[in-house]
């Protein structure tokens, strides 16, 4: 079985890269542009049925015929997605008039039940609307079925092109490794360079093109020396450029100039390699074979060139200690290695397709012809898979290095079953192995080089070398990164271009809820809606918090309450205005929040009954900011009021956060809600005999000395009591401001004692709390009562005498 032409094998970079960039060329296709390429031109919801028709009975043709090819099935296909697009916007036609015609129909009322009858005229009228409204909803109709009749097609030419690609994956060639092919293999690559060898011989011996290559001389020898200086001589240029622009700059600096000089060793050679092949061109010795071979130069070039640069990016040869991969000088070293080894697999395999013909070989060429470099991808694969477990093994095990362990044992897993295939005769499956697995770890060693430059450029950004790597953004944007790389693995691992734009049509589509489609371009005007009355609001509650409400006689909690109810009515107002915008219809769904809601409900009565509670507060303020209150056993100040608690500072300098729900239904003592005075009590206690009046006097004369006492009402020195040792007092005063009451405490208490001890007045110390019992001792006293009372006792009367007897000696003896 000979090759067909139509190649399934993986590509170079630049090849995915193409078909990457075509694929969003595909993606952002409007989708309701022009319609051409089928034969039929669509305008807006204006459709010809009948070209469609045709066009649909052609492509179900051929889709039958098992001999249409490949290419022309993608074709087909192409057209019918065209097609698809087109009708997906004929469905919305007349849906503004479709809408004002219900409405209409909707304002005639109900239509009456059997047995009833309403007016002529609003029966005539409503039978003209049902048939208006039919004639509306036609063209969406047919624009519907048109639409699942090219869908269909589009998925059976999917799938039959799925299963073609499945069986040629699956079939098996002679073995490359059995002898007798190796005769034909070798004929084969010989008669390749024989006629390379003809081409140039037959255009030396024609007399123009040797005239022709005389002129040219100085062209190609100029080019000659470009390509030798940008190949052979511009590295060490590049590398002192790229010292110079290091200097003075920061540590992150130096690694974003470093990247961006480094390019210099990939753009650079590029150039030489496409210098090389244009003077082999303009020697115009060059035959069919050798101008292949010209063509596929710098791409083979760039491959090889890239691949490098990734290797000398995963492997430096001076590593820091932000290095993703810890390894040793040497196995680094391997790692360049074998990056450039991979980088010339592909390009060894990029040259091979294009110098030889796979129609012109049998299976058993073909298969001893792709089995070197099978063989030699496997075993690089198998190498830098044994170069990522070292990394791992000498360092802790985080998530990156975990996923970069995977990654090692499944290269190595195909570095050695690919081979194998290929050994068996299945070199399709094995070169859909090999080269996709390296074609993805060069990407995945892009995005890691991406992800690191953003994070230096955003340490530059933020002037914080140390966390600017870790920070928020960098992270984010790598997340996004790795998304927007999804379709290129997918390209590179054999996914075609019209699977991608497939997969982004039907997401662009959206999902068809009630009588509304909801898209993606739905989300995102309800996103930038939203995002735009949020950020409204909040320039207003800035405007109300720093401008308007501190020129108002509102204290700083009424002002807190008007600003978080502003916040709240604004969030609430964005969100109506943003579904509004984005066309949602948002009536199906009621049945579903009323039931969720009882649910939640019963789940969130406790935090609903702490917002309910925190917009009493606001409203209301019988706590605010900076009041001194006392709840649930914790005595502080008011710091923040927020709809689910409230945050009271302590003496401690702690923070005690309590429910809203508390401060409502619980007693709660405010010392400075509407005034700062209060009462503050001190007791004393003095020895018994002690003179109670002149006792009383000291005492009122040191409290009216206090600057705090207010003195009207005067305070109070109240005889509380007596006992046989001490006689007891209590000082009771109201301060000017209660917050100072622990300080006027303790300066009371000091000038009481200085000056009863200079009247000799003793003062009783306040009784010592009562000493509980030793446990031990406890213990072993009820041991001694235990065994006291068991020799005590009286014997039992149920022995005989003699047992008696018997016991009795055994106590006394």
């Amino acid at each position: 079985m000979r090759l067909t032409r139509h190649r399934t094998g993986p590509w170079p970079f630049y090849r995915a890269g193409l078909w990457l960039v075509l694929a969003l060329m595909l993606v952002t296709l409007p989708a309701t542009a022009q319609v051409t390429s089928g034969g039929v031109e669509v305008d807006g919801t204006t459709v010809s049925y009948a070209d469609w028709d045709r066009m649909a009975a052609r492509a179900e043709a051929e889709i039958a015929d098992r001999v249409t090819a490949n290419d022309r099935l993608e074709a087909i296909r192409q057209q019918l997605a065209q097609w698809r697009a087109a009708f997906l916007t004929a469905q919305t036609a007349n849906s503004a008039r479709i809408g004002t015609v219900r409405d209409q129909i909707e304002a005639l009322g109900p239509p009456p039940a059997e047995g009833e009858t309403e007016a002529a005229d609003i029966s005539q009228r409503r039978a003209e609307l049902a048939a208006v409204l039919v004639d509306l909803q036609a063209p969406g109709i047919a624009a519907e079925e048109a639409y699942r009749r090219a869908d269909g097609l589009i998925r059976e030419i999917d799938r039959t092109l799925r299963e073609r690609d499945a069986d040629e994956l699956l079939q098996l060639w002679p073995s490359p490794l059995n002898p007798a092919n190796w005769p034909e293999a070798a004929i084969g690559l010989s008669d390749t360079l024989m006629r390379l060898g003809d081409e140039v011989a037959s255009a030396w011996s024609d007399r123009r093109s040797r005239a022709k290559l005389f002129d040219n001389l100085p062209l190609i020898a100029i080019l000659l020396v470009v390509a030798l200086g940008l190949l052979g001589y511009m590295r060490r240029w590049v590398e002192h450029f790229a010292e110079r622009l290091l200097q003075g700059a920061s540590q992150r600096g130096r690694r974003v100039w470093s990247l961006l000089a480094s390019t210099g060793g990939v753009i650079l050679p590029t150039l030489g390699m496409l210098a090389l092949a244009a003077a082999l061109e303009a020697s115009v010795m060059l035959g069919d074979i050798g101008s292949r071979i010209a063509e596929a130069l710098p791409g083979a070039g760039f491959v090889v060139f890239v691949a490098a640069w990734l290797g000398a990016r995963g492997f430096p040869k001076t590593q820091g200690e932000d290095a993703v991969l810890p390894l040793t000088a040497e196995r680094r070293a391997e790692g360049r290695v074998l990056a450039v080894a991979m980088g010339l697999v592909l390009a060894l395999q990029s040259l091979q397709i294009a110098v030889l013909d796979p129609l012109a070989y049998s299976d058993a060429t073909s298969a001893v012809m792709a089995f070197p470099l099978l063989l030699a991808g496997g075993l690089v694969l198998l190498r830098v898979g044994r170069v990522l477990r070292k990394a791992v093994e000498l360092a802790d095990r985080s998530y990156t290095l975990r996923l970069l362990l995977v990654l090692a044992r499944g290269l190595a897993v195909i570095g050695i079953a690919a081979p194998c295939l290929a050994a068996l005769g299945y070199v399709k499956a094995a070169t859909a192995l090999i080269y996709p697995s390296i074609l993805s770890v060069g990407l995945i060693t892009f995005l890691f080089v991406l992800q690191r430059l953003i994070g230096d450029i955003w340490a530059i950004v933020t002037k914080d070398d140390e966390k600017g790597r870790d920070a928020l953004v960098p992270v984010l944007a790598g997340f996004a990164m790795t998304l927007a790389s999804l379709p290129l693995f997918a390209l590179i691992w054999g996914a075609r271009a019209s699977d991608i734009t497939e997969l982004w049509a039907r997401f662009s589509e959206g999902f068809q809820f009630g009588a509304t489609r909801i898209s993606p371009t739905n989300f995102m005007v309800f996103a930038l809606v939203f995002v735009a009355g949020y950020m409204a609001t909040r320039l207003f509650q800035g405007a109300l918090r720093s401008t308007i409400l501190p020129k108002t006689r509102m204290d700083q909690g009424g002002q807190n309450a008007l600003v978080a109810g502003v916040g709240y009515v604004g969030v609430f107002l964005a969100a109506l205005v943003a579904v509004n915008a984005a066309g949602l219809d948002l009536s199906g769904l009621a049945i579903v929040a009323g039931a969720l809601s009882v649910g939640i409900g019963f789940g969130l009565q406790n935090i609903v009954s702490n917002f309910i509670s925190g917009i009493i507060l606001l409203i209301e303020r019988p706590v605010s900011e900076g009041d001194w209150i006392e709840v649930g056993g914790a005595q502080g100040r008011v710091r923040a009021i927020s709809v689910r608690s409230t945050r009271i500072e302590t003496l401690d300098r702690t923070d005690v956060i309590v429910p809203n729900a508390d401060l409502i239904t619980g007693q709660v003592t405010n010392w400075t809600r509407f005034n700062l005075s209060g009462r503050l009590i001190v007791p004393v206690a003095v020895a018994m005999g002690s003179d109670t009046r002149k006792v009383e006097a000291i005492l009122r004369e040191l409290t009216e000395a206090q600057p705090l006492a207010i003195l009207n009402p005067p305070p109070l020195i109240l005889f509380m009591g007596y006992t046989a040792t001490q006689l007891t007092f209590e000082i009771r005063v109201i301060l000017r401001d209660v917050n100072f009451s622990l300080s006027v405490r303790s300066d009371l208490y000091h000038k009481i004692l200085e000056r009863l001890a200079a009247e000799g007045i003793a003062i009783m110390p306040p009784p010592l709390p009562p000493m509980l019992p030793d446990p031990v001792h406890t213990a072993e006293t009820m041991l001694a009562l235990t065994d006291l009372v068991a020799d005590r006792a009286p014997a039992p009367s149920g022995p005989g005498p003699a047992e008696r007897g018997r016991k009795g000696k055994d106590l006394t003896g």
